[in-house]
């Protein structure tokens, strides 16, 4: 593991929101119609994930966990996606080898509080990007 592995992930990458500008055809309207969509979609995906990890649902915390971790990739939310990539491989390697009941939960009390701030940090960060953006 190189010493750039160990420095945290951006709340929000930059060149990805740039690079999906470009992909909408340079039209900041669409680019902020995609952002205001994954903000307002955000704490929906988390209070599936929470509900599916605390109920030990294996199958929804795995769908809950690639919706979360996927749409944050597209915006550019790296330190989110980070989290959910994280909590998608701990729930792939000890929810399917233990008592799913068991070990949902334990993954719930581990990361929803870390996944929660970090929306949190989030939803502020691509506002205030996607504004910057605007005036540009």
């Amino acid at each position: 593991m190189s010493a750039s592995d160990d420095a945290p992930r951006p709340l929000v990458d930059q060149s990805v929101l740039d690079r999906l500008l470009e992909e909408l055809e340079e039209d900041e309207g669409y680019c902020r119609v995609f952002v205001d969509n994954f903000i307002e979609c955000l704490p929906e995906r988390i209070d599936r994930l929470r509900l599916a990890l605390t109920t030990g649902d294996l199958d929804g915390s795995v769908d809950a966990v690639l919706s979360l971790k996927t749409s944050s990739q597209m915006v550019g939310a790296e330190r989110l996606a980070g989290l959910a990539l994280d909590l998608e491989a701990a729930i792939r390697t000890d929810a399917r080898t233990s008592d799913a009941a068991v070990v949902l939960p334990r993954l719930a009390a581990t990361f929803l509080r870390p996944i929660n701030l970090c929306s949190e940090l989030t939803t502020h960060r691509l506002q205030a990007q996607c504004s910057l953006g605007a005036s540009r």
